[in-house]
């Protein structure tokens, strides 16, 4: 049985053969490959090829693929328990160490997915604030709650527009969106609905659309707005908390949010998502409050146990700076080879373990219009070039790419190497 052939079955009992559609290759071109088992930096597909992988479970697997410290973690909360849907001390371990770590943190809420973590988040700062409308950006992704998946109309504020068909107009009506990257429309937008925005929600790291590094200037002035009318700040961390540093990417650019957003690595590789808050916000949350969500899964044991296993790893091995110099080292060595061998300008945009290849512009790309007109392409070819020489990227030019404390000198030599072989793309 090869890929090809599984992937035959997939499409007859799942939408696109797949059960997320970015998996499908649909943006690059081909077919899926079906893996079977990974190790450390490695995927291992159902022929046995192996695989550098630089996808990582799109960034929970910051330590690599079945940590050996992390995996003893599972393994023993495996003969222990497998759910309870009852009170127990992991997710209170991994709540306190959060809530010890991060200060604009004073309680949590473990749910099972960052998607429904900004849902609930959503639903905390409409009840907060008694308004419904809320704000987010273009290049930002929030997961598929119908609130945020919706893209900008014409003008400011214009009308809005689904990214998903299914999507109510009453639902989007209340949705508000804007480019990254302007603060006067973000100020003229405010004079205009200020009073009715509940809250402002963003990546203040966006890394969902390409790797959209903002200004700190940019992101203080749209917090500074916000607050101005009474607007709660919602910074969606999901993908660069934890991976950017112990306190993600507020902590860089010096800002507190009112809500925060977490996901992929608190869980260690299991499913989980977080939002959490000041202490006044997040007891709206029943049961002591009026704001009900709840979840079978949340806090799932081995989820909670794996996620503290790699927290406390992070914190003590010293390994986000290990983490940084190699991204750092490695990126600024594949751009140089690709540039030998290719017929466009390749760059590199990076922040800590975070990277996300593009064609060279003349300066940052910090919105999605910024984005070269034939990114996709280009990516795509690069994709499958370097997918034959056993290098696994996220099947999406829009997709970023991570690395983790397993990708070794040896393991980056060996993908340096393999973009050498890449021929003229």
């Amino acid at each position: 049985m090869n890929s090809h052939e599984l992937f035959e079955r997939a499409k007859k009992v799942a939408p696109g053969g797949v059960h997320s559609p970015v998996r499908s290759f649909r943006s690059v071109g081909g077919e899926p490959i079906f893996f079977k088992s990974s190790k450390g930096a490695y995927l291992y597909d159902i022929e046995g090829k192996e695989y550098v992988d630089f996808c990582l479970s799109f960034g929970p697997l910051i330590l690599g693929h079945r940590d050996p410290e992390v995996e003893d973690v599972v393994r023993e909360t495996i003969e222990l328990a497998w759910t309870f849907g009852a009170c127990e001390p992991y997710s209170l371990e991994l709540a306190e160490f959060i809530v010890n770590e991060v200060p604009w943190v004073e309680k949590i809420r473990f749910v099972s997915s960052g998607t429904e973590a900004v849902m609930s988040a959503l639903r905390v700062a409409r009840a907060a604030t008694g308004r419904d409308r809320v704000l987010k950006f273009d290049g930002c992704y929030h997961g598929h709650l119908d609130a945020l998946l919706v893209k900008s109309g014409s003008g400011l504020a214009g009308e809005p527009s689904s990214d998903s068909a299914g999507i109510s107009a009453r639902q989007m009506a209340d949705t508000l969106v804007l480019p990254l990257d302007d603060e006067k429309q973000v100020e003229e937008l405010f004079e205009k609905y200020g009073k009715e925005i509940a809250v402002l929600a963003i990546e203040p790291m966006p890394a969902n659309y390409g790797l959209l590094l903002q200004r700190k200037e940019f992101l203080q002035k749209i917090t500074d707005v916000a607050r101005q009318y009474g607007t709660l700040v919602l910074f969606d961390e999901v993908i660069s908390g934890f991976r950017v540093g112990m306190r993600g990417y507020s902590e860089i650019v010096g800002i507190e949010p009112d809500i925060v957003t977490y996901g992929k690595i608190i869980g260690g590789g299991f499913p989980v998502g977080a939002y959490a808050g000041k202490a006044k916000l997040m007891d709206l949350v029943a049961p002591s409050g009026p704001v009900y969500q709840a979840g079978t899964l949340s806090g799932n044991p081995v989820g909670m146990r794996a996620g503290l296993a790699t927290l406390k790893k992070l914190k003590t091995q010293n390994v986000y700076k290990t983490l940084q110099e190699r991204t750092l080292s490695f990126t600024k060595e594949a751009v140089s080879i690709l540039n030998k061998n290719s017929n466009i300008e390749w760059d590199v945009s990076t922040e800590a373990s975070i990277f996300w290849f593009h064609q060279k512009t003349d300066k940052p790309i910090r919105a999605i219009s910024q984005i070269p007109e034939y990114h996709k392409e280009n990516f795509a070819k690069l994709f499958h070039a370097l997918l034959k020489q056993g290098i696994y990227f996220a099947p999406s030019g829009y997709e970023v790419g991570f690395l983790s404390l397993a990708h070794d000198d040896q393991v980056l030599e060996k993908t340096l190497d393999a973009f050498k072989k890449v021929s003229s793309l």
